[in-house]
């Protein structure tokens, strides 16, 4: 975002449809945050979302670097004039934060503030964060320049506007979580009727070789034989199951360690070759991310499984701020006219769902015994 601050309606339109263009909760609040610091031309910018326990669920900074932020320590509790912002839902425009009575100092590390503006975000009549600036970048001569009561109006507009993407954000990560339980759901499913099929013709298929196993020795190997290639799908599945069931590691591991730890997983247990290469990828926005994992996945499920593929090769790469995915198999392939027939049995449709719900585009290549391509792009936040 720019060092010097824009002015008037465009500043604020800007940043308005930049909070309205995040789905995640951490990324609106960081948008919220960006936003009122450009906008106020304030040198630090600060969010609170309170929790039940005196403290705050989450807290987002700008103004302050990485190294100063660790250096600062845990995360502020709800005292001084953040409790007032909170407990009695009022605007704070101080001259000097450090003179007024409830002021209760802050960490060694701490950068130095003194204007403050700072006031709550509501969501009819509950509180769901304080937002708040300090040290409006203005010659200071005696006090004499702070922040404004224009400031205060500006940013009040803000807040309303940020109650409601924060708001949206909220709604929408409460249905992703439903969405995931339904999906785990019929994963369960799925691997119950699998394995459970596997594991019965394993049990026939081995009573089969006892009772030949006298009188038919031969025969009986080859039912062994069967025993055991039932016994290997049944683990494929197994191992399979458990990559998709298992929470992606995204928040921790970012999407390029997740996709190569899943590919790894997937290469050990099938009998095609599937390899990884990640090329100069940026962190994306965690809705973007977590919508190239699915796809990712999806797509690996329809070759390994469908497609009689002896080679998967999934690659994810740079494209200006964004990135592309995209997912190759020597399989069977199919005539792309026939998409409309094929399209809900191979997930295409639901793929390409999640591509264009981040603003992205999905594109299938195939044709019968010529393998089929994959790939999607995103275009960054």
């Amino acid at each position: 975002m720019s060092q010097v601050p824009r002015s008037g309606l465009a500043a604020v339109s800007a940043a308005l449809l930049a909070m309205s263009r995040h789905l995640e909760v951490r990324d609106v609040l960081k948008t919220i945050v960006a936003s009122a610091r450009e906008l106020l031309d304030a040198q630090y910018a600060a969010l609170g979302v309170p929790d039940d326990h005196g403290g705050f669920a989450q807290f987002v900074v700008d103004g302050v670097s990485d190294e100063q932020w660790k250096a600062i320590g845990p995360l502020p509790r709800q005292h001084g004039i953040l409790a007032a912002m909170l407990q009695e839902a009022k605007v704070e425009r101080l001259a000097d934060v450090r003179k007024d009575p409830r002021f209760e100092g802050w960490p060694s590390a701490h950068p130095d503030m003194s204007d403050f503006l700072g006031l709550p975000i509501r969501d009819g009549d509950e509180v769901i964060g304080a937002l708040f600036l300090a040290n409006k970048n203005c010659p200071k001569q005696d006090g004499g320049c702070g922040f404004t009561a224009d400031d205060e109006e500006l940013l009040a507009i803000l807040a309303q506007h940020a109650a409601i993407a924060l708001t949206n954000a909220r709604l929408y990560e409460r249905s992703r979580e439903l969405t995931i339980a339904e999906e785990r759901s019929r994963l369960a499913h799925e691997l119950h009727d699998a394995v459970s099929q596997k594991l019965f013709s394993l049990r026939l298929t081995a009573q089969a070789a006892t009772a030949l196993i006298d009188r038919d020795p031969a025969r009986a190997k080859g039912e062994l034989h069967q025993v055991a290639a039932l016994a290997a799908e049944a683990a494929d599945e197994l191992r399979a199951a458990v990559v998709e069931l298992r929470p992606a590691a995204l928040d921790e591991d970012g999407l390029v360690a997740t996709l190569r730890t899943q590919i790894q997983v997937l290469d050990r247990a099938h009998s095609a070759r599937v390899t990884f290469a990640g090329r100069g990828v940026r962190a994306l926005p965690a809705a973007q991310e977590e919508a190239l994992l699915r796809v990712a996945q999806e797509a690996l499920h329809n070759a390994l499984r469908h497609s009689g593929a002896q080679h998967v090769d999934v690659t994810l790469d740079r494209r200006g701020a964004g990135a592309v995915l995209r997912v190759t198999d020597d399989g069977a392939g199919f005539d792309p006219r026939t998409v409309r027939r094929a399209g809900r049995h191979l997930g295409l449709v639901s793929m390409r769902d999640r591509a264009s719900g981040v603003g992205g585009t999905l594109t299938v290549e195939s044709a019968p015994d010529k393998g089929t391509t994959i790939e999607m792009e995103v275009p960054g936040g």
